[in-house]
């Protein structure tokens, strides 16, 4: 393309905002429009950044955008993708793509049959740690996988909870594997491939009376390339978010990427090939608050208008978002509920 790609956005939250500020300041992007439902929310960001609000999805539908992002509530992306889809749009759509197999599908279907973009945001793929580990699994300097660890163990409040009408529900948020651990499970896809033969245990054991789901589960699980491995999820560490990490057991070597959300290396011991120098990664995205996985949306707006123009590939294909999709759904199928 060589005008600017136009985006617009779906969906006027904390995350909205943090895509419209990277598209306005970026030189091959522009910002033609926002659409949501809460007309105090869009309008706001219109005074803001002076782009033009809509609450009439068919209005918005019918503007000149190129791209729509989607930041709306998880349960609404399935149906708000292939409607722009259909209304001749590419679609950038944040995690996750959706909450379940079914409506991911739809979506690549909708996609491959109109002959759209449809894009999904995981933008700790961008984070320099990840960088350098998937730079050595290609390589194959590890040899082959024994065990591959994720453990993930965050805080999300009563605040958290209470301040969203939408957060805590099973049919608009879909659980902790979709809303906070989605991306941890897609370094693990990123890394390793898909998974079988999983097993484990979920529960609510600390936000009674305030989610429709589990706040902690533990599963264990095949890689369907080699080795085994297990994953620890909770949203109940105590005040604060404590630890996001994948820690990796192979032949010539072992490493840990950790921090809160897959940002340092924790640990390496490797035969002749340690990661040295690494670049600063980017802040945690800071939600007052709490904190989610890092703000690396800059980098993904960047590939975004790369891939439109030809000039890269995509980070995260839409086959990437349905197959973690069908991880997550492999995860709950497998669970036994405890009390």
């Amino acid at each position: 393309m060589s005008q600017p790609i136009r985006f617009g956005i779906m969906g006027c939250g904390y995350i909205a905002q943090r895509h419209l500020k990277h598209i306005i300041d970026h030189p091959g992007a522009t910002a033609v429009g926002l659409y949501d439902t809460f007309n105090d929310a869009a309008q706001s960001l219109e005074n803001e950044y002076q782009v033009p609000c809509y609450t009439s999805l068919d209005a918005f539908l019918g503007s000149d955008c190129d791209m729509v992002v989607i930041c709306t509530p998880n349960g609404t992306h399935a149906d708000l993708a292939i409607k722009a889809m259909k209304a001749g749009k590419h679609v950038l759509v944040e995690k996750p793509m959706a909450t379940s197999v079914q409506d991911a599908q739809k979506m690549v279907d909708t996609a491959k049959e109109l002959n759209r973009f449809l894009y999904v945001v995981k933008q700790n793929r961008y984070n320099p740690p990840v960088q350098a580990v998937k730079k050595i699994i290609d390589n194959n300097k590890l040899g082959e996988l024994q065990l591959v660890s994720l453990n993930c163990y965050w805080n999300r409040n009563e605040a958290y909870y209470k301040n969203s009408d939408w957060k805590g529900t099973k049919k608009l948020d879909g659980g902790v594997l979709y809303t906070q651990f989605s991306h941890f499970i897609d370094i693990l896809y990123y890394f390793f491939g898909d998974i079988d033969g999983v097993n484990g245990y979920i529960g609510n054991l600390g936000h009674h009376n305030l989610i429709e789901f589990e706040d902690t589960g533990s599963f264990n699980f095949k890689v369907k390339s080699g080795g085994v491995g297990n994953m620890s999820v909770s949203t109940c560490a105590f005040n604060q978010n404590m630890e996001g990490s994948i820690t990796i057991i192979a032949d010539n070597g072992t490493i840990k990427i950790g921090g809160k959300y897959l940002n340092t290396i924790d640990y390496q011991q490797t035969d002749g090939f340690d990661i040295k120098h690494l670049p600063q990664s980017s802040p945690a995205n800071n939600y007052g608050f709490y904190q989610g996985s890092m703000s690396n949306h800059d980098k993904v707006i960047d590939n975004v208008v790369e891939a439109l123009n030809g000039e890269a590939e995509i980070m995260t294909t839409a086959d990437d978002g349905l197959q973690v999709v069908k991880m997550i759904d492999q995860f709950y199928k497998s669970a036994k509920w405890i009390s």
